[in-house]
């Protein structure tokens, strides 16, 4: 019988060597996930969304849970849908962009819990819409909760952690702090300050007993574009934004994002992206990024909303009132998964109405 080329065996068997590795790891990674229960995680941005549904996972695994937002009505509501999983539950108010708060809050819960063993950096805003329609202040608050709030709530607890030796933080930056998009530039612009504070401070207290994590994720399915700010365009913006929020295909169920933040971050693992969309993209751009840079640009170009040239500091509209006012147009059926999932997630107000309606 003819023998099979040489070039097809030796495929054949680096195939098999990359499947034997990865099989590996995941089994090593496995073995190595710590057991976190009577652990204290401490969650920003935890009244809705991704953070809500990252403190439910951590009361799964029997972890106490102190989550804070800005939004007092939203922390009870949440506090309110954690207690099926946790009777051990601080929900505080704090705004991460005043040290001082942060600070505060910290010694709440640890003279409360007697300490905090993980950090999620998790709170966020949203803003969409083409540069020459941003306002500075956007950009400022854009750094202000997704870049200093981390900073902050981070130079909080780093001090114990230091003294036990031990700690675990977990900073949910996104693939746009790896690649950035257009329409969301200051939204990319902070998450890419965030990602470079993580990834620096992984490197920095490696040898005190401290893990320190970056997650990235791509769009993920959680409601969040109701909440989310849109300037320029703003039915046009949020019809593009919203679809994509919505879509299975361009976005991840946010219960399997909060699923495998927890799983990363009882690994240890440096970095973890969530998302095959996600992960395609920041391996193209690593691999040829000037020609994603130029399809980026061809995209904004010719397929996302023209500026409408405003730029003018209150110019910006929440996407739960945008919703409103299309909520008898086919977007509603298109989003309806995404509009279910703001729901379920407490991203107040609840789009009940605009589903019913």
């Amino acid at each position: 019988m003819p023998t099979q080329p040489r070039a097809s065996r030796d495929w054949l068997l680096a195939l098999a060597g990359a499947g034997g590795y990865f099989f590996a790891r995941e089994q090593v990674q496995r073995r190595r996930e710590a057991d976190m229960r009577g652990q204290v995680a401490f969650i920003t941005g935890g009244s809705r969304g991704l953070g809500m549904l990252t403190a439910r996972e951590f009361a799964k695994q029997g972890c106490r849970i102190a989550i804070c937002a800005r939004d007092t009505e939203e922390l009870a509501r949440a506090r309110e849908h954690l207690d099926a999983y946790t009777t051990e539950i601080m929900a505080l108010p704090c705004d991460v962009r005043d040290q001082q708060q942060v600070e505060h809050v910290v010694n709440q819960i640890t003279q409360h819990f007697g300490q905090i063993d993980i950090l999620v950096n998790n709170a966020g805003v949203i803003q969409v819409g083409p540069m020459h329609d941003m306002p500075l202040e956007v950009y400022q608050e854009a750094m202000d909760v997704m870049y200093w709030g981390m900073v902050y709530t981070t130079l909080a607890v780093l001090p114990q952690m230091r003294r036990r030796k031990a700690g675990r933080i977990v900073n949910v930056t996104s693939v746009g702090g790896k690649v950035s998009v257009p329409h969301l530039l200051p939204y990319s612009a902070a998450k890419f300050a965030g990602t470079g504070f993580s990834e620096g401070l992984h490197a920095e207290v490696a040898g005190d007993g401290i893990t320190v994590t970056t997650i990235c994720p791509g769009v993920l399915r959680d409601g969040a574009q109701v909440n989310s700010y849109f300037v320029g365009r703003t039915e046009k913006e949020y019809t593009w934004f919203s679809l994509a929020a919505s879509l299975p295909i361009m976005s991840l169920d946010a219960d399997e994002a909060a699923r495998q933040i927890v799983q990363a971050c009882r690994r240890g693992e440096s970095e973890r992206l969530l998302g095959a969309p996600a992960k395609t993209l920041s391996l193209l751009h690593g691999l040829f990024p000037q020609a994603v840079i130029q399809t980026l640009g061809l995209f904004n170009r010719y397929f996302l909303p023209k500026p409408k040239g405003s730029g003018q500091p209150n110019g910006s509209r929440r996407g739960m009132d945008i919703q409103q006012e299309m909520q008898n147009t086919p977007l509603t059926a298109a989003t309806t998964l995404g509009l279910k999932a703001a729901e379920n997630n407490n991203e107040y107000p609840g789009p009940t109405e605009i589903l019913n309606n």
